[in-house]
């Protein structure tokens, strides 16, 4: 059945506020509930949504490999450099780690550069994630032959980004860009996760 190309009427403000919200709430956690699972119908459902993305010339490059068996994903876990701004850190402990994985993939040579359609398609997955409760994180630091064993991925496709999935298990909050302009992100005592972000006015290049 096509997809209507209009959608009902929303009063502006009440749409904006919801964008906002959902796009705070959207935060790159890396600490989870692990215990609590999630079905392989969620995922497929949040791919559902990423699919109607935009994508460069339509090209549509990206596939997608779906973990949720436990055995799987804490494999998947350490194929991953979780943090480098938190060096000390050498990633979620068991009990925290993500309940799910989606791989990105896409074939070797792409008629389009994918980096734009991968970036849509991540941000769109996260958001959905997080309007029914769910957390994740984009990993791009992977280490990819190993990876590739976990998945028994064929040779013919080159792995692009790892988004990890889960309910969170952390508190992330964000914090006003320092005078000194430092943007990383760090961790207090009590294991808050704080993320400095520009000043509106910082953003907008005057003219």
């Amino acid at each position: 059945m096509p997809i209507p190309l209009t959608t009902p009427p929303f009063p502006p403000i009440i749409m904006q506020d919801q964008i906002r919200t959902l796009v705070t709430k959207s935060r790159s956690t890396r600490r989870f509930h692990e215990e609590k699972r999630i079905p392989e119908e969620t995922l497929r459902d949040l791919i559902d949504i990423a699919r109607f993305c935009p994508s460069a010339r339509n090209r549509q490059p990206l596939r997608y490999v779906l973990s949720t068996d436990p055995e799987e994903t804490e494999r998947i876990t350490d194929c991953l450099v979780w943090a480098l701004d938190l060096p000390e850190w050498c990633g979620p402990a068991r009990g925290e780690r993500p309940a799910a994985y989606i791989t990105i993939v896409t074939g070797l040579n792409p008629v389009v550069d994918p980096c734009y359609d991968i970036g849509i398609a991540a941000q769109t997955i996260l958001l959905a994630a997080a309007e029914r409760g769910l957390a994740g994180c984009m990993v791009g630091s992977i280490r990819k032959d190993a990876l590739r064993s976990v998945l028994d991925l064929p040779d013919d496709y080159a792995i692009r980004l790892v988004i990890a999935i889960g309910y969170p298990a952390e508190t992330i909050v964000i914090e006003p860009l320092p005078g000194s302009g430092d943007t990383r992100y760090w961790r207090d005592a009590g294991g808050v996760h704080h993320v400095p972000k520009r000043p509106l006015a910082a953003c907008i290049i005057p003219r």
